[in-house]
């Protein structure tokens, strides 16, 4: 079903494998070289920056192409929805093709043309459907034709992100079919529950192989987008603003659910963590902090206290305090680990994403690392100390 070959997802994962080992000094660049030889790939990779690049810039050659359209042809709203749907079918070809037979992984093209699909069904679909028609049950379909397009993207290309679209499609599928905001809530927590109970059935398949990686991201996002569907603070888009303001304790939603969602939300974490920990899958770990922190973030506008400027202060700290105690107690374990787990890096890829951040960060904010230049008057500006010359030339020259 993966557009990809099982043989070339693996030997692309064993060249990133080799890359790692060899900056950590596992391996002498000989035995890298000789094993590099060995895991020839016919995929086409790029790095991170010409990636996102490429994929800006298609995704703006495109849109221009299909505004140019429409500039041209002027045509009726009525029959827009379906010249979206064939722009759907294009694209969707054409990042097929550059998948299949230009041999493109991770290269920005086919993936901002994976994205461009999805988006012209969405768009296609609603214009087609609403615009100049009588509603019909027929429209309730469209999040959940664009939630099961997004999640055959997702398992076609392996696009972590199209999992996300299909998530975000299933928030405005309940809204069609009750208007109860207890309800939907449990339909979207059940939508998600559902995909992870199917994504963890799978996952015990491919434990050992390149696939582990991809399942574990789509385990970890299910359980954050259950978390949110249970904290009303974050996922109502009432109640937020209220968080700095003392505020009725239940809103619009019956106190019963309002506190089983409380206690939801505070036992959500614990479970998270201790599955990330047993299996020791980083990003259901990572996950589980997040659920973690946003719980204590959340807490006094659940209970309705006085929220005041510090707390963010006080959290902080008692952050900094338990990865000081989490690092300290694994480093003075037995070779500094203790049940699989060490506060040593063992890989580069940390350093590597750190890295991008680092460089992401600079082209974001250059003038915050950037001297500013210092002010100069041309009256002030003289040279000096030089007896070179002929002429006459002296030191004031």
């Amino acid at each position: 079903m993966r557009i990809y070959s099982i043989s070339s997802e693996e030997t692309l994962r064993a060249r990133k494998l080799l890359a790692d080992w060899v900056g950590e000094g596992f391996l002498t660049k000989e035995q890298y070289q000789l094993l590099q030889q060995e895991t020839v790939s016919e995929l086409r990779t790029t790095n991170i920056f010409l990636r996102l690049v490429l994929f800006f810039f298609t995704m703006i050659i495109v849109g221009a192409a299909a505004g140019l359209f429409f500039a041209v042809f002027r045509l009726p709203w009525e029959s827009r929805g379906a010249i979206f749907l064939i722009f759907a079918a294009l694209s969707y070809g054409a990042a097929e093709f550059a998948a299949s037979q230009v041999r493109l992984y991770r290269y920005g093209i086919e993936e901002a043309l994976a994205v461009c699909a999805v988006a012209f069904f969405g768009v296609g679909l609603q214009g087609a459907l609403f615009i100049g028609r009588p509603y019909s049950f027929a429209q309730r379909l469209v999040p959940a034709a664009g939630a099961a397009f997004s999640l055959w993207i997702w398992r076609r290309f392996g696009f972590s992100y199209a999992l996300i679209a299909a998530m975000i499609f299933v928030i405005f599928v309940p809204s069609y079919w009750t208007s109860s905001l207890p309800a939907q809530h449990l339909i979207v927590a059940g939508f998600y529950a559902a995909g992870l109970i199917a994504v963890a059935a799978v996952r015990s398949r491919h434990r050992l192989d390149y696939l582990d990686e991809t399942y574990s991201l789509a385990e970890a996002m299910l359980w954050l987008g259950i978390y949110l569907a249970f904290n009303l603070k974050i996922s109502s888009p009432d109640l937020p603003p209220q968080w700095w303001m003392v505020s009725s304790i239940s809103g619009s939603f019956p106190r019963p659910f309002y506190w089983a969602t409380w206690i939801i939300i505070w036992c959500l974490p614990p479970i998270v963590l201790a599955l990330g920990f047993r299996k020791k899958d980083r990003f259901v770990i990572a996950v589980g902090a997040i659920v973690a922190v946003l719980t204590l973030v959340t807490n006094k506008p659940y209970l309705g206290w006085v929220r005041h400027t510090w707390d963010p202060m006080l959290l902080g700290i008692v952050l900094t305090a338990v990865a000081i105690f989490i690092r300290r107690w694994l480093a003075e374990g037995p070779g500094g680990v203790r049940h699989g787990f060490t506060a040593a890096r063992l890989s580069g890829r940390d350093k590597q994403w750190m890295n991008v951040g680092s460089a992401g960060f600079g082209l974001l904010s250059p003038h915050s690392i950037t001297p500013a230049a210092q002010p100069s008057t041309p009256d002030d500006f003289r040279f000096g100390g030089g007896q070179t010359g002929g002429g006459g030339a002296g030191g004031d020259f």
